[in-house]
């Protein structure tokens, strides 16, 4: 509710003496930023070129100084967004605000604003008022709660601000009679136009957000979202509050992002940074994949594999898919590891000339037992490692042999010839020669020692995949009948193919890097303390078990929703195979049902197609916002698709919204689409592609697989007919993600028969 005008009056007050410190605190900032610009000028000046290690240190010391220098600049427009009055039992009340940044005054010890991520912020977003408490690094702290208040600030202004009521329960839909709670702050912010970019959201983290963000790091963590649900969001703030809980232990450079494309990462990619957090990498699975494997080829995405599967309607394109992501193909190439690995553990001795160097009883036993827990390279490279540490002695102990041989032929020759200059000069001969012989054979044992492990290393997996597919004899030996001849068929002519024309489909890219780790290890350029998956629904199990080899302690948050499985054909179709095959059962799972994005008319017409799907989810729960209901309407022309349209833009230009999606069922339709618009509408459109790496949100045409964790101010979908959008799960999955999209206006289009999945 909002705050009376006398509180209003104190609150303007405590704004602008906050805004005024800022200022004080800017001069100061900006002052000593100007110091150390002018120090590392002169020391550069000095040093012209050379390395200087104070050089170093007044750099690191000038970025930590700017960044919070920037920091303050932000903080002008809005300091903070929220306030706690909290008494700690058998202490004075105090009261806190909150904020996107700590700001504190250190010349009194005092803390202006407090971090959103602080211990004492969490009482902000899921403290219930009187009893209340938080967990602080020392402990529990209880006490009581008495004032929860909410502030919308603009450049500097304070608009409104709203307390939270004493007996606030969770946000849900209004009902007819409009009796039903609304809290007036979030919907204020929730009824703003999309942004060309996510934003982070500090200010209006909801009570089960909130728990999502902090939960503990050291076990994986499994979000299932309802479309609107701010799952990406709450996933991508959990990382900035666990790199502000473990600072000095985490840095952003330890963390990987896997987004599903190259446009959501740019659709992202302000979120972090306007948290404070950079160096964070943020990529896609196919990105990174093909990185580790080394893969230089053309590579068949997700999506053009996942147009060809709708287009083409293959089958068997759709099982190999399927296979390839499943933990039976996992079996499959353990069954070929385990072929290596007995080959492996068949190595001989390690010889120079007839001399014995190594024995091979001693290398298999390190092979087989003592190093049996690294991946086969790796395993080789300790075994070197150790008996590099023997070899000068192994080395030693055949010199010793030949200068044993030697004395004796010297000793012989002395017992059978008297002095002489024959004699003397066959005794040179043997010395000679034995001088020489050791030295050959100091520098053969160490080439021989090479040779060995260089011949014994396996080289490049990518080779050897395509091997034991090309390879009709240990393909069939490795395969055991694991999939019917079709399949196995199938497979074997497609990498074939594939190969031909010097390209690589993406659904082999897990294999290769499976392969990787376990014949060569980790790289520990790919070994991160947190790994983040967003869709996770579109990932195979095989997949997760392979980003999980690349988590510390299987530290991961991994965010998705059933619902929009539009991979259906390789991706999860739940949790249960995920949690139990692959984590063992030891997982945090979480489900949010509640959707912030769009209106309550919206989120029930898209709920309609989401009962129809094959599962059990629960349908997402709208929550504040009522607008208009989605217009259904058919068309019989392309022209009067057209005049449509032209409604449609003026209908959001007069709601002051901008973006508008034309969301197209594939790429080819996208493309007709555009064809469409150019030739009968006024506006230019902007066709969006696969590999495209920036996002505008103004009016686009955009196939319906992209628009995943996009959301726009309206969205119209050009063909909902029966022959697009027919009783299968794909094309239900696809519907449901292309209603989800909008939120505020919303346009169901078809032309002929209306499709089923909408009545």
């Amino acid at each position: 509710m909002a705050i009376k005008e006398k509180d209003m009056k104190l609150e303007r007050e405590k704004l602008a003496d906050t805004l005024a410190w800022i200022e004080s605190e800017l001069e100061r900032i900006e002052e000593d930023d100007q110091k150390l610009k002018k120090t590392i000028d002169e020391i550069r000046l000095g040093t012209k070129g050379r390395f200087s290690q104070e050089l170093k240190v007044q750099e690191k010391l000038y970025d930590i100084t700017h960044k919070n220098y920037e920091k303050y600049i932000e903080a002008r427009d809005q300091p903070y967004f929220g306030r706690i009055d909290f008494r700690e039992y058998k202490r004075s009340l105090e009261t806190f605000y909150i904020g996107k940044f700590g700001l504190g005054d250190f010349t009194r010890g005092e803390e202006k604003v407090v971090d959103w991520r602080a211990p004492i912020a969490d009482l902000y977003y899921s403290g219930t008022y009187g009893d209340s408490y938080y967990t602080a690094p020392q402990g529990v702290v209880s006490g009581d709660l008495s004032l929860k208040r909410k502030f919308i600030i603009k450049e500097g202004e304070l608009i409104d601000a709203f307390d939270e009521g004493i007996h606030e329960i969770i946000l849900n839909r209004g009902d007819a009679e409009g009796n039903a709670l609304v809290d007036e702050f979030l919907k204020i912010n929730l009824e703003e136009s999309i942004s060309t970019k996510l934003k982070d959201v500090v200010a209006t983290i909801q009570k089960e957000q909130n728990e999502v963000i902090r939960a503990e790091k050291n076990k994986p963590l499994i979000l299932q979202g309802s479309a609107g649900s701010g799952k990406t969001t709450v996933a991508l703030h959990r990382l900035a509050y666990l790199l502000y809980k473990y600072k000095g232990k985490i840095s952003g450079n330890q963390i990987l992002v896997l987004a599903p494309n190259k446009l959501f990462l740019d659709y992202i990619s302000e979120v972090l940074p306007d948290l404070g957090i950079d160096d964070v990498k943020q990529c896609t699975f196919e990105e990174i994949a093909a990185e580790i494997a080394g893969v230089k080829e053309k590579l068949i995405s997700k999506d053009k594999k996942l147009a060809q599967i709708m287009e083409s309607q293959n089958g068997l394109m759709a099982e190999s898919s399927s296979f390839k992501g499943s933990l039976a193909f996992k079996a499959f190439l353990d069954r070929y590891i385990s072929m290596l690995e007995t080959a492996d553990g068949s190595a001989g001795d390690i010889r120079v000339y007839d001399y014995l160097l190594f024995d091979k009883d001693e290398i298999r036993r390190l092979y087989s037992k003592d190093m049996v827990n690294f991946p086969l390279n790796q395993r080789k490279k300790e075994i070197k490692r150790h008996l590099l540490l023997k070899i000068r002695g192994k080395i030693k102990a055949i010199q010793d042999k030949i200068d044993f041989t030697c004395e004796y032929m010297v000793a012989r020759e002395k017992k059978l010839n008297t002095d002489s200059p024959e004699r003397r000069e066959k005794l040179t001969k043997l010395y000679d020669e034995r001088d020489s012989k050791k030295k050959d054979i100091e520098k053969r044992s160490k080439a021989a020692f090479e040779e060995y492990f260089e011949n014994w290393m396996h080289h490049g997996v990518k080779a050897m995949y395509f091997e034991l597919f090309s390879s009709g004899e240990l393909f069939e030996r490795v395969f055991r009948g694991e999939a019917d001849e079709r399949l196995a068929g199938f497979m074997r002519q497609e990498l074939s193919s594939n190969s031909g024309k010097g390209i690589i489909d993406s659904d082999d890219l897990t294999a290769l890097v499976y392969l990787k780790f376990r014949i060569e290890g980790v790289p520990e350029k790919y070994r991160f303390t947190h790994v983040a998956v967003d869709e996770a629904q579109d990932y195979s199990l095989f997949q997760f078990n392979v980003i999980r080899e690349m988590a510390a302690s299987s530290s991961m948050t991994i965010v998705g929703d059933i619902g929009q499985g539009i991979y259906y054909y390789k991706g999860i179709k739940d949790y249960d195979k995920l949690i139990s095959q692959v984590f063992n059962d030891d997982v945090k799972y979480v489900a949010l049902s509640q959707s912030y994005r769009s209106t309550v008319e919206i989120i029930d017409f898209a709920n309609v197609v989401l009962r129809k799907q094959e599962n059990n989810l629960k349908p997402a729960m709208p929550v504040l916002r009522h607008g208009k209901k989605p217009m259904v309407a058919r068309y019989g022309s392309d022209e009067e698709f057209c005049t449509m349209m032209e409604k449609v833009i003026r209908e959001v230009e007069e709601l002051n919204k901008k973006s508008i999606a034309v969301i197209g069922r594939t790429f080819s339709e996208c493309k007709r689409i555009s064809e469409i618009l150019k030739k009968h509408s006024s506006v230019k459109w902007e066709l969006v592609k696969e590999n495209d790496k920036k996002l505008k949100l103004d009016k686009i045409i955009i196939p319906a697989y992209l628009t995943k964790g996009l959301e726009f101010d309206c969205s119209v979908i050009f063909n909902c007919s029966g022959d697009s959008y027919t009783d299968n799960e794909l094309d239900k999955k696809m519907l449901y993600v292309a209603l989800t999209r909008a939120l505020h206006l919303e346009y169901v289009f078809y032309e002929g028969e209306k499709s089923g999945l909408i009545s």
